[in-house]
């Protein structure tokens, strides 16, 4: 005669603890057997320590602050790249955008043209260019990038110019290859693209910013 119904129970009952099992241990760690839940710790950039315990006291000691508040520090940081062969060719637009999101970490906005120019066969509505901008941890991440790695990778590079300062206290450089970018993959790369760097403090004069920048390591040329 077949198995008794205690005997198919027992077989059924071993069957789902075998599931669940697996299913624990897929999902998650298994501790007393509990599923655990993942927690990803978060981990603060390096120039963020660095600028609170290195550069702001450094500050306050060359302008006579009277308060740590008052030191300047770095806002945000602006990625801005014109594509105005996409006129012609719209594909350009896609990999401008993978490009500068492996760049900066983050999705950028395509910006379309304000208005018609017939002279370039530009029409309202029509995307020319892609932007991001970098706030908090993910600015400070690029920047360490940006003077460690890719700025040392720039080909003839003899400095940045200090004479880029708009009177504001922020400060602007351009990039003519995106090769410089360890992100980016030297083979898969069809067309070079340029794009300008736009570093927005609260300084209020372009000397405090010179010297913030600076601290954080912006190879200016000596004067």
């Amino acid at each position: 005669m077949a198995n008794t119904k205690q005997d198919r129970k027992k077989s059924t009952a071993e069957n789902d603890d075998k599931q669940k099992s697996k299913k624990q241990v897929k999902g998650g760690a298994v501790k007393g057997g509990k599923n655990e839940k993942f927690v990803e710790e978060k981990v603060p950039a390096r120039l963020t320590e660095f600028y609170k315990t290195k550069i702001v006291p450094d500050l306050i000691k060359k302008f006579g602050y009277k308060n740590s508040m008052e030191a300047p520090k770095l806002q945000k940081i602006i990625l801005n790249c014109g594509v105005g062969a996409a006129v012609t060719e719209p594909k350009i637009i896609e990999t401008t955008v993978k490009d500068i999101e492996a760049i900066a970490g983050q999705r950028p906005t395509v910006v379309k043209a304000k208005k018609s120019v017939s002279n370039f066969k530009l029409r309202e509505g029509m995307p020319i260019g892609v932007r991001v901008t970098l706030r908090n941890n993910r600015m400070y991440e690029f920047l360490d990038r940006l003077v460690c790695i890719s700025i040392p990778r720039i080909r003839d590079f003899r400095g940045l110019s200090d004479k880029s300062f708009d009177g504001r206290g922020n400060y602007s450089m351009g990039i003519k290859e995106q090769i410089i970018f360890p992100e980016i993959n030297v083979d898969s790369v069809t067309r070079v693209i340029g794009m300008d760097v736009t570093f927005v403090t609260t300084a209020k004069t372009d000397e405090e910013s010179f010297e913030l920048l600076k601290a954080f390591g912006l190879p200016f040329t000596k004067k």
